[in-house]
């Protein structure tokens, strides 16, 4: 991965610090006036986007490596200010800086309370998570990554509902945890590999063998596996998304949580591809377990907000598969898919939202014959829906078809040891596709139709013209990467193709020794086994 170009303008700045300006304008302004607070935070997070669209205007598909790179001292021991964005990292800023103007915008009616710093933390959020994906200096990252977690905690814990400081601390505590290994993995490498700086370059080339790698990427896995969350380290997400408020939760799984897929195809994998390939087939096992789990406890769920929260543990399971599998179709698709997810799930909160403010409730039971008061809002939050599920047309059907097919390409043109699981492991994915249809479609059936059963709902209004704006603008790009996938996958495919040129072979050739190893085979040997698996993934 090398620098391709750099900047004239610095647009990646501008986009991250121009959140961060309009949070210390907010601080200026009296508490009394609210409205001066939606609009000041509407409108730097749109100013934000503005310049991200500069970034995606500049951008040349046909290179690999970083561009519009800035570079500029910072710290006196080797850490500097280097930020820049390559085909993988473009889409999920552009995903920020999309989805923040609208969550802002969609909670002017819902946070009528601390209206000042709520705007606040959102902008200084939206900063952090920028700043997270265009970093190339290891310390820069950490910081930006560690950054993220104030605003969110607060957004909880503030916030949040009854239960807020619980699922705010579990939520720090998790985060935290995993975080602080990573920093302790970063030093290793800068102080063992004898490093002249920070540089993410430089960490590329840190020459570890085969036994560090292995601690090191569990050092760096476990922080990015606990933010995605991949099983079983997903216990905090639906305390922290029931509790969050509309805005936060749309935020956390529109964005937040890729910044775990993000950090495995940025760092752990290019960083110990050997120590990647040792632990493939354990997270790919992981991750078909959180499929099928996070569907059937979805299933199970009385609660709409809590039933999208586990959703997100089962769509996340197929971008880990996409990335894991290395071959272009896979991990183009998982990158387009931590798209889809943000857009899709992040539409499905904000109706949640729209009918709590309603109602005041978010249990299913509550509510039943909506389509027939909510027409407009039936009709728009049915396509969001049957988007999450993957219905051709939509976005969801693009990523989740690139991801599996990808993966069995890699698993029926991969050696004959790990064939047998992988399609095994293919094929039980595949049915995450019809238990996420059965389980929103149920969902949908039990709030819009129906007698109406519950007085209240007779006289619910349809959507206002702002809630129409902010769920028709995410309708819109529903259909357009569905429609048009390529104006999204040639900006990453040629980065995608430099990562697994470069790091493909050496993941597998030690994915294949280590299932030649006999601890490791009779553990493959086990979950190769039908009924065996079937057990282990519905306990």
């Amino acid at each position: 991965m090398i620098v391709e170009t750099t900047a004239n303008t610095p647009f990646i700045t501008m986009s991250v610090v121009m959140p961060l300006i309009g949070a210390i304008l907010l601080m200026f302004v009296p508490k009394a006036h609210a409205a001066a607070h939606k609009g000041l935070a509407l409108v730097f997070s749109l100013l934000a986007f503005i310049v991200s669209l500069s970034i995606w205007v500049n951008f040349n598909s046909g290179m690999a490596g970083f561009q519009l790179v800035e570079d500029h001292a910072w710290l006196p021991f080797g850490a500097r200010y280097t930020v820049g964005v390559d085909g993988i990292s473009l889409l999920l800023v552009m995903l920020t800086t999309f989805l923040t103007p609208l969550t802002i915008f969609g909670a002017f009616k819902a946070i009528e309370k601390r209206t000042k710093e709520f705007y606040i933390a959102m902008l200084l959020l939206e900063t952090a998570m920028i700043g997270t994906l265009v970093a190339m200096d290891m310390v820069l990252f950490y910081v930006f990554w560690e950054l993220m977690l104030i605003p969110m905690y607060l957004l909880i814990g503030i916030w949040g509902g009854e239960r807020r400081l619980y699922a705010s601390l579990k939520f720090f505590i998790y985060t935290f945890a995993g975080s602080v290994l990573m920093l302790v993995a970063i030093l290793y490498m800068y102080t063992k590999g004898g490093l002249q700086s920070f540089a993410y370059l430089d960490f590329l080339k840190n020459g570890m063998g085969i036994k560090e790698q292995m601690w090191l990427f569990a050092a760096f896995g476990l922080a990015f596996a606990i933010k995605v969350p991949i099983f079983p380290f997903h216990t905090w997400l639906p305390d922290a998304h029931v509790e969050a408020p509309t805005a936060g939760s749309v935020i956390l799984a529109g964005v937040l949580l890729k910044m775990g897929t993000y950090g495995f195809l940025r760092f752990a994998i290019p960083f110990f591809p050997q120590a990647a390939g040792a632990f493939t087939t354990p997270i790919m096992v992981l991750a078909v377990i959180g499929i099928v789990y996070g569907s059937l406890t979805a299933f199970a769920q009385s609660d709409i907000k809590k039933l999208v929260a586990y959703s997100s543990v089962a769509h996340l399971g197929f971008v880990v598969l996409g990335m894991f599998a290395l071959t272009q179709e896979a991990v183009n698709g998982a990158i387009l898919q931590m798209v889809n997810h943000g857009i899709s799930t992040g539409a499905l909160f904000l109706g949640v939202g729209i009918l709590y403010e309603r109602r005041h409730t978010r249990e299913m039971a509550d509510y039943g014959g909506l389509a027939r008061q909510m027409k407009v809002f039936a009709a728009m939050y049915l396509i969001i829906v049957l988007s999450s599920i993957g219905l051709p047309g939509t976005n969801g059907f693009v990523g989740e078809f690139l991801i599996l097919a990808g993966f069995f390409r890699d698993a029926l043109s991969g050696p004959a040891s790990l064939k047998t699981l992988g399609i095994t492991l293919g094929v039980i994915a595949a049915t995450g596709v019809v238990l996420g249809a059965v389980y929103m479609l149920n969902m949908y059936r039990k709030v819009m139709f129906g007698p109406i059963v519950h007085e209240e709902n007779r006289d619910l209004k349809d959507v206002s013209l702002r809630e129409f704006v902010v769920l028709g603008v995410l309708i819109v790009m529903i259909f357009w990467i569905g429609i048009f996938p390529n104006t999204f996958l040639s900006k990453s495919e040629a980065s995608v193709k430099h990562l697994i040129d470069n790091y493909k072979a050496q993941v597998v050739q030690q994915r294949v020794k280590s299932a030649s190893s006999n601890d490791l085979q009779a553990v493959l040997d086990k979950a190769v086994d039908d009924k065996a698996a079937g057990r282990e993934v519905l306990q």
